[in-house]
């Protein structure tokens, strides 16, 4: 079972404007060989120094999932000494929400809590000075897990143009559903809006309801000319496409449960056809990006999900979640209810919740929130280990330079290098706390910590 050849790499997009729309999809899986080939094709056109850049455009990166084909990423640092600390920048506001870059620009999301204005930063890459900030929208706070940010949400850019999501309420509070004890939440609206490279809005639009104690988080993702944003929630839950030139919703599809999950979708060409597949709403299916048609759906395996999922030639990858915990690999060939047929394999030996796992070669990482983190094989879901690294993890974890990076809450990254069994690289300390996923371009990676972007690279 093997995927189709990407048309064009995010890094030469801007050689290859026509490939532009595909460049900032999540792009197929290609086979092992063909990807060599595609490699010395691409380095025989590149300068040696860009040949194995490239941008990070959206959450977990180009292709959506945590990787970076980087090889000169730096593995020692320290932000307080400022060892290979290459700037730090003074964020205005608070948010979770990872930066994304494009060549020599870095967007952020944010929200000012003493004036509610949601903004979105614009940051010059080569030393973190501002080039400009923009209110998106005015609100009121939203209710929220104390975990949870009021700009959780990672935009996603085109190299043209950069779209974010917000939610605004009211104020007002009604009953919050689906919830152990009895409290109040503030219902609200999706905002999306859509901003050029200088800061100058193109459109915005709301495209539905959301309410949820937990507070809100939804990443958009770009697919040829569409704007897709996932919108579960404790109501009417829907996932919707936008046209990214204006907005207008091209369409919008239902779920089947009224359940809060936070998953932001992965988009590849595998098994014969181009499939977005998402976990969240007591469910995980596979849809057709292009009209939001369900290809097939697992029911289960738990009822609340947070972490994005992952791929390889194979199928599949998630974990879940809440009450019950599950790391699942999932065939990527059926249709309508797979069920009890397209299940690779399942284990409950891993507790997780908030952090995306990430392949690479035979292992899939996974960090658990309570601090340890896991190593299985993909191929047969066997854990190989699990050990304790951090006392907390939200950020999702990241692969370059052939090894793992997992970054705790209290702002300590752990460099593992894959194998059978623990093998710690390096333990570097930011200085600051964070919930944030970093994010690698250009050589460089980035770390949102609680108060600054800090920029880490070989110096």
């Amino acid at each position: 079972m093997t995927s189709k050849l990407p048309r064009v790499f995010p890094e030469i997009a801007e050689q290859h404007p026509a490939e532009a729309n595909a460049a900032c999809r999540h792009p197929a899986l290609p086979r092992p060989g063909r990807l060599r080939l595609l490699l010395l094709i691409l380095i025989s056109l590149l300068p040696f120094s860009a040949a194995l850049a490239e941008n990070w455009p959206c959450w977990r990166g180009p292709r959506g999932d945590g990787t970076s084909v980087e090889t000169d990423v730096p593995t020692v640092w320290d932000g307080k000494t400022g060892e290979n600390i290459v700037w730090k920048s003074k964020l205005r506001g608070t948010g979770h929400a990872s930066p994304v870059i494009w060549n020599d620009r870095i967007f952020l999301s944010g929200c000012d809590e003493a004036t509610g204005e949601r903004i979105l930063t614009c940051l010059d890459q080569t030393n973190g000075e501002m080039l400009w900030q923009k209110i998106v929208a005015k609100s009121k706070l939203e209710t929220k897990h104390q975990l949870n940010s009021y700009a959780s949400g990672t935009p996603a850019t085109d190299g043209k143009t950069v779209y974010v999501s917000f939610l605004t309420v009211d104020g007002h509070e009604i009953p919050a559903p689906n919830v152990g004890s009895e409290r109040n939440v503030t219902p609200g609206q999706i905002l999306v809006a859509a901003f050029d490279f200088n800061g100058n809005e193109l459109w915005h639009v709301t495209i539905g309801d959301f309410i949820s104690a937990h507070g809100f988080c939804s990443s958009p993702v770009i697919f040829e000319n569409l704007l897709i944003v996932n919108g579960d929630h404790d109501g009417d839950s829907y996932v919707v496409a936008l046209d990214r030139s204006n907005g207008k919703t091209v369409w919008k599809t239902p779920r089947e449960h009224k359940i809060r999950s936070y998953c932001t979708p992965i988009i590849r060409d595998i098994a014969g056809r181009t499939q977005m597949v998402m976990s969240g709403s007591k469910q995980v299916v596979s849809l057709d990006p292009r009209t939001g048609r369900e290809l097939w759906k697992i029911e289960g395996p738990t009822e609340q999900f947070v972490s994005s999922m992952v791929s390889d030639e194979t199928g599949f990858y998630l974990t879940a979640g809440y009450p019950t915990h599950h790391v699942m690999a999932i065939s990527p060939d059926g249709s309508g209810d797979v069920t009890t047929s397209h299940v690779r394999w399942q284990s409950d030996e891993a507790k997780c919740y908030v952090p995306s796992p990430v392949l690479t070669g035979p292992y899939l990482f996974v960090a658990d929130d309570r601090g340890t983190v896991n190593c299985f094989e993909a191929a047969t879901g066997k854990r190989l280990w699990q050990d304790r690294l951090g006392k907390h993890y939200s950020a999702s974890l990241l692969t370059a330079n052939g090894l793992v990076y997992f970054t705790a809450d209290d702002g300590i990254t752990s460099v593992v290098r894959p194998s059978d069994k623990l093998d710690v690289v390096a333990k570097n300390e930011l200085g600051e706390y964070t919930w944030s996923s970093p994010a690698i371009a250009n050589g460089i990676l980035y770390i949102r910590g609680e108060h600054h972007l800090f920029a880490i690279g070989k110096r």
